[in-house]
């Protein structure tokens, strides 16, 4: 007899689309307000410490600099938007098709929406620079000491530190003296936010990339259960994705590609000219014809961009919603594989991909970028060795100076080795770029004060 789960029921929207919040299970009562729960799921984020924080971590380029560039809060406030157009279009082609459900899809907007919010608020500072760094620390460098006193899947944890996971464990998480639940969202915000469910040790994790921590594991399984989210193979911690996360991605890839080479014209990086040749093939001959013609009102060359961009967007924003609910039983049963944006049309897809492959060898290679991440890595990479050191050596006069820098919410008196890691690395990667170099010089003496 097979092993193997059937993937191909129907996960069910009034289900997935529940009004529950991670937390208050056993206390769940509507709002007080004219609010949907959705629509208090994304106060809740705007109004958050660690939402604020990411208006100083880097999103490409450096922080701060002459020309304002995107930093992860306005890459966030950006993917939201696109996100909210997104969950529009297709709550508006799902009440159409599913008339007897249509006041179901009317949260799909909102959901969305406060999950692109959410998406990357786990990303430690300066970026992936940051993850490698938590990573090369374990494998490759004193962390390694450690080995012995975890079990594999939190070894996976540290060598392959995600921000992904980290975003999961950030919304859900109780810490220390902090309330159950975490932010106490909805599950349906909470799910959306899971592009990769399943962890690190898992089978299925083909790119390092993964959606939560060993420790956070029961709490996605709860999720998953009251959403109808099931395993890939039985007895697995891998399971398909909340239908939602496909538009989440979705925003996230459309706006990373094109803001960032906005954001490489303004640098002077990209002229004007390659800007057009990337962006233009987009669109037919009678688009483009108008395209120009409206380009041709215009001499700042920096409005012409921001009008192609914006050009650009709709059109992915229009083709990714049609995908979606066009592959609707196949994203419900489990059997869609890839991104939207693989399986639009030709001729787009064809420019996206060449405005990928232009962004990894002149904007992502470009030296202000490379000295950011050079910079970057080296300062996490130090927190994590004094601080990981000074949370095992605690009675040692320097260990208690520099423990007493970390807030009480993160448990670093914890017994067991994974959770007293957990807790430096939950305080360093919640660190803005700025606080971090500060931290950095200031260890190492190179911020003394006047004397």
């Amino acid at each position: 007899m097979s092993t193997h789960i059937n993937t191909y029921t129907l996960m069910d929207w009034t289900q997935l689309l529940t009004t529950i919040r991670f937390g208050l299970e056993d206390y769940h009562q509507p709002s007080h307000d004219s609010r949907s729960e959705f629509q208090r799921d994304f106060d809740r984020l705007i109004f958050s410490a660690p939402f604020r924080r990411m208006q100083n971590k880097t999103q490409v380029f450096p922080l701060p600099g002459s020309v304002f560039v995107h930093n992860r809060l306005t890459h966030s406030l950006e993917v939201s938007c696109v996100g909210r157009s997104l969950g529009h279009n297709v709550s508006q082609e799902l009440s159409s098709r599913h008339s007897e459900q249509a006041h179901l899809f009317d949260s799909i907007e909102a959901i969305v929406s406060a999950a692109c919010l959410a998406h990357d608020m786990g990303n430690p500072p300066f970026g992936h620079s940051g993850e490698k760094a938590i990573d090369t620390y374990f494998s490759e460098g004193n962390g390694q000491q450690y080995r012995q006193k975890l079990s594999d899947s939190q070894w996976a944890d540290f060598t392959h530190f995600e921000g992904n996971a980290n975003a999961f464990r950030i919304l859900t998480h109780q810490f220390k003296g902090r309330r159950k639940g975490g932010f106490v969202l909805t599950y349906p915000t909470i799910a959306s936010v899971v592009k990769y469910p399943y962890t690190a040790i898992c089978s299925k994790n083909k790119k390092g990339k993964f959606g939560f921590f060993d420790s956070d594991l029961s709490s996605w399984r709860l999720i998953a259960c009251k959403l109808g989210i099931r395993q890939t193979v039985p007895d697995s911690d891998a399971y398909q994705r909340y239908p939602l996360v496909w538009l989440v991605e979705a925003a996230d890839d459309i706006c990373y590609q094109i803001m960032d080479i906005e954001d490489a014209h303004k640098l002077r990086i990209l002229t004007f000219d390659e800007v057009r040749q990337l962006l233009m093939p987009f669109f037919d001959d009678t688009r483009k014809a108008k395209i120009e013609d409206n380009m041709s009102m215009v001499a700042d060359t920096n409005e012409k961009v921001a009008y192609l961009r914006s050009c650009v967007i709709g059109k992915l924003v229009d083709l990714t919603g049609k995908v979606f609910v066009e592959n609707e039983t196949k994203i419900l049963d489990g059997s869609f594989s890839g991104s939207l944006i693989q399986h639009i049309s030709q001729l787009e897809y064809s420019a996206y991909q060449h405005c990928s492959d232009v962004a990894v060898e002149k904007i992502y290679r470009a030296q202000e970028v490379l000295d950011t991440e050079l910079a970057g890595y080296k300062i996490i990479y130090m927190l994590i060795e004094e601080l990981v050191h000074a949370a095992f050596e605690p009675d040692k006069a320097y260990s208690r100076q520099l423990l007493q820098r970390i807030p009480p919410q993160y448990d670093i008196s914890a017994t067991e080795p994974y959770l007293k890691i957990q807790a430096i690395l939950d305080y360093i990667s919640g660190m803005t770029d700025v606080y971090a170099l500060d931290l950095y010089r200031k260890i190492t003496g190179m911020s003394l004060p006047m004397i």
